[in-house]
């Protein structure tokens, strides 16, 4: 006999934009651009063993809650949109058991003094994953991904083992660079006063410890920087508990420039986007709470 393991179905993907008419200090516009995904568990077995759609709330459903939550609540952090819908998609749904809602943010700045008119900041996409479950409670997980960084210089690399088929020569100076994916997890909700808490200012300052991490940190590897980075977090903000951070080597190399008569003194590079190596890694408060749902 074959069981039946764990589902969850959804709707992926639902691109919202809500303007804020008038909201910003000087009377203009302000511009919410998130890409929404939800999921949701619970008594659904039926419909994959039969066709039995009694209990399926139809993602169709899910796209429109999204649409009228973004309509409800405004201007809100992601964290509490997330945790809001997938709240309501469990207390009014009474054979679902979970929800998950994952947000994508899309930054957005003015151009100039224009009130109304915007230019798409590209720099990074903030992220949230919310998980509710009717016995579990709620998980918040934050973040961010795209983040392009490079430092020019303090960075080395050298001292790892060599055999018959290495080929990478050592480097006392070399350019480091990535693209960072980073997620923060905060305690639960027991531990945390959630209905005042500055997610916002929690997400500014956690990014803002990043970038100032990255640059300060000498790096001799770099998952010595993943670990300072994911330490200073923690050590920053209180409510946070675990950062999880995937950070590719966007590897720079020298280029040989002699054929032409020119010498390159650490100065022109080729960028390479692959092969590239995948530095992966976990920093964890030694009080944290277990992960329980939060990844799922």
């Amino acid at each position: 006999m074959v069981q039946l393991g764990f589902t969850r179905y959804g709707k992926a993907e639902v691109r919202v934009v809500r303007i804020i008419r008038g909201a910003a200090p000087d009377g203009g516009d302000v511009i919410i651009d998130r890409n929404v995904s939800s999921a949701v568990s619970g008594d659904i077995g039926d419909a994959y063993y039969t066709g039995d759609n009694t209990n399926v709330l139809a993602t169709d459903t899910q796209k429109n809650l999204v649409n009228v939550f973004a309509k409800r609540l405004g201007n809100v952090e992601p964290e509490e949109f997330a945790t809001k819908l997938a709240q309501f998609l469990v207390t009014e749904n009474e054979p679902l058991t979970r929800a998950r809602v994952a947000i994508d943010q899309y930054g957005w700045t003015r151009i100039g003094t224009h009130t109304h008119s915007f230019a798409r900041a590209g720099d990074y996409v903030r992220t949230t994953t919310v998980v509710h479950d009717q016995d579990a409670g709620t998980s918040v997980v934050s973040g961010l991904k795209d983040l392009i960084v490079l430092n020019t210089t303090n960075s080395e690399f050298w001292g790892f083992p060599r055999d018959a088929y290495t080929t990478l020569p050592e480097t006392k100076d070399r350019i480091l660079a990535t693209q960072v994916e980073a997620q923060w997890r905060f305690r639960p909700g027991a531990d945390l006063d959630w209905a005042g808490f500055d997610w916002g200012e929690a997400f500014e300052t956690a990014k803002q410890v990043l970038l100032d991490t990255f640059a300060g940190t000498y790096s001799y590897a770099l998952q010595q920087t993943l670990y300072a980075i994911g330490t200073k977090i923690i050590e920053t903000v209180p409510a946070i508990c675990e950062v999880r951070m995937a950070l590719p080597n966007k590897h720079h190399f020298l280029v040989d420039l002699e054929l032409f008569g020119e010498t390159n003194d650490n100065e022109v590079f080729y960028a390479a986007d692959r092969p590239y190596g995948l530095i992966e890694g976990i920093a964890l408060a030694d009080d944290a709470p277990d992960a329980g749902l939060a990844w799922t």
